[in-house]
């Protein structure tokens, strides 16, 4: 199945001004993104989609693919979208959103979101690894339960699932899923996702999957075996990134 991986990036960002633009390893943030993509080779196409001017001209000057998109967007999902609505990018049988911030991004993740879709047992895909007790008391980590077909329960900043009190440690210890922010859709799926309101459930967690999840839509979650180190939100992100940007480039494979 032919898939399309798309990198949506907005210039804006109150916690890492200008973020897209802000340089690891000299060059800028949403074309190391591209460059990741591209050398993991999971997708046809891969395109940079912006609001902004001066990160499709740095898209463009890296030889990177990049189209235009409207600035009124609420979300990456919505870029995404406005870019499958066109023609020319409409016949792909997959679409695999990759963040904008995610430099580190694995080969299984992005592999394992686009498996999810392709072999046609679910609508929407996206990834999570095995993780310790230690994430549980995190908001900044998002937790995913799934049912035994891989097929995502829930998602939540809070600690899940929740031992009680006299619980077996070792059944909790099997179920405790990191979230990866990677996704993937049929087209169709992508249409319905964005064309949903926005649930009550979305807005209390802060998290977008719980509105085609509330909606009855099927995401399967495909479990890897190592999250990567995270997404660049805040300058010491970027400061660590930069120290370690061989050590970390290197090992997510």
């Amino acid at each position: 199945m032919s898939t399309l991986a798309i990198i949506p990036a907005r210039l804006a960002a109150s916690r890492l001004p200008r973020k897209p633009l802000r340089l690891l390893a000299g060059v800028p943030l949403v074309v190391r993104v591209w460059q990741r993509v591209v050398a993991l080779d999971v997708a046809d196409r891969c395109l940079i989609a912006t609001d902004s001017d001066e990160v499709q001209r740095a898209a463009l000057d890296a030889g990177a693919e990049c189209m235009l998109t409207r600035a009124d967007h609420p979300s990456g999902t919505d870029r995404v979208a406005e870019v499958v609505s066109h023609a020319e990018y409409a016949r792909f049988d997959v679409v695999l959103n990759v963040q904008g911030d995610e430099p580190f991004v694995s080969a299984a993740a992005l592999r394992g979101a686009v498996g999810c879709v392709a072999d046609g047992h679910f609508e929407l895909g996206t990834a999570a690894s095995h993780a310790s007790v230690a994430i549980l008391d995190s908001p900044h980590i998002v937790k995913v339960v799934c049912a035994d077909d891989g097929r995502a329960l829930y998602f939540s900043r809070a600690g899940i699932p929740a031992l009680r009190d006299g619980g077996d440690l070792a059944l909790l210890d099997a179920e405790i899923r990191q979230h990866i922010g990677v996704y993937a859709y049929t087209p169709e799926a992508l249409r319905r996702w964005v064309s949903l309101p926005e649930h009550p459930l979305e807005r209390i967690e802060r998290l977008e999957q719980l509105r085609p999840l509330a909606a009855g839509m099927s995401m399967g979650v495909a479990t890897v075996g190592k999250a990567p180190p995270g997404g660049i939100d805040t300058e010491e992100d970027l400061l660590r990134a930069n120290e370690n940007w061989t050590h970390l480039s290197a090992d997510m494979t």
